[in-house]
């Protein structure tokens, strides 16, 4: 019998239904977030096979229960990376079921960190993280240490409000700004302003996340099924990184700000704080800056620049920061923010 593996279109619907009957007999649904869909048929045209792409990721594999033992699995992850190289994509990552991620690793993936029972993170570099956390080791300092994660999409009163709070009980605090292009407003902006917003505290030292702590756009949330298993998955899989990043910095401390509004990031928050003191890292959820009685927001200054409204944008953001979003430099992005159908999230 003879298998053949093809594309299959983000607009084939009667396809996509059944990719989406494979992946639920897996236990799965389909990921939103895909940007190409392989699946493979036997001689008669079933479907018995499929993997995806979103970025340099691999993810929703599944095998028709009548072909497990076949080898496909191996098949199709040795088609997309093939399908990843022609797109110049070098470094890859994949999510997995902890029940595939054996084979998967003898195909040259390396364990990043998992989640217990749900799945694993891998990429195919073997000192990929190492080297990362190598490059991390080098701007470690003396004394107390604690650590931030932002978008900063983009960076505001909020965000420097948090830092300068950090920066003053702290000997040193290291930023991470998620440095996936996620965002609405590119990565190479973010950094920029946040750097500029930061500067007048000596002991900030901002690093680049890479991909090793991932956004919500990326995680794999079609092993889930409930929103918050989503959420929790997330923030494990977030702190299982975090924690490694933490011994080679000696971070004793992750800040994070509330946000009284959002059940999602509510959630994720009291999992950090449940979480982190057990890998000896305290967790401090710092009340929100407000202006005007209101929690100065990323989304609430994302609408401001896609209205137009310098008004509300002076009162949410630094100086800095308002300097970039009036001055002639930043017209591509604010033309992209007045496209976007939805800023309030990426």
């Amino acid at each position: 019998m003879s298998y053949t593996i093809s594309e299959i279109s983000l607009n084939d619907r009667y396809a996509l239904a059944e990719i989406d009957t494979l992946l639920e007999r897996e236990g799965i649904c389909r990921d939103a977030h895909l940007d190409y869909i392989c699946a493979m048929r036997d001689d008669e045209g079933s479907m018995i096979a499929t993997g995806s792409c979103f970025g340099n990721t691999l993810r929703c594999f599944a095998v028709s229960d009548a072909h497990r033992g076949e080898g496909l699995l191996g098949q199709i992850a040795t088609y997309l990376i093939r399908i990843q190289m022609e797109r110049g994509n070098a470094h890859l990552f994949l999510y997995t079921k902890i029940s595939t991620a054996p084979l998967l690793g003898s195909m040259g993936f390396y364990e990043i960190a998992r989640v217990e029972n749900t799945l694993v993170f891998m990429e195919n570099r073997r000192n990929g993280f190492n080297s990362y956390l190598q490059k991390l080791s080098g701007k470690k300092c003396g004394g107390r240490a604690a650590a931030l994660v932002m978008n900063a999409n983009p960076f505001t009163l909020g965000h420097q409000y948090l830092a300068e709070r950090a920066a003053a009980e702290w000997d040193t605090v290291h930023l991470f700004l998620v440095s996936e292009e996620a965002s609405l407003i590119p990565f190479s902006v973010r950094i920029s302003l946040a750097r500029e917003g930061t500067a007048h505290l000596p002991n900030v030292i901002i690093h680049e996340t890479g991909p090793y702590i991932i956004s919500n756009a990326t995680f794999p949330s079609y092993f889930l099924k409930e929103e918050d298993a989503v959420i929790r998955g997330h923030a494990l899989l977030d702190l299982a990184v975090f924690q490694r990043i933490a011994d080679t910095l000696g971070i004793a401390c992750r800040y994070v700000g509330e946000e009284p509004a959002s059940r999602v990031t509510g959630l994720y928050n009291e999992i950090m704080r449940q979480r982190l003191p057990e890998a000896g890292i305290e967790c401090r959820i710092v009340p929100r800056l407000e202006v005007r009685g209101h929690p100065v927001s990323a989304s609430t200054v994302r609408c401001a620049l896609r209205d137009g409204d310098r008004d509300s944008l002076r009162e949410l953001v630094p100086d800095t920061t308002y300097r970039y979003f009036t001055g002639p430099q930043a017209a591509p992005v604010l033309e992209r923010l007045r496209k976007a159908k939805d800023v309030v999230h990426y």
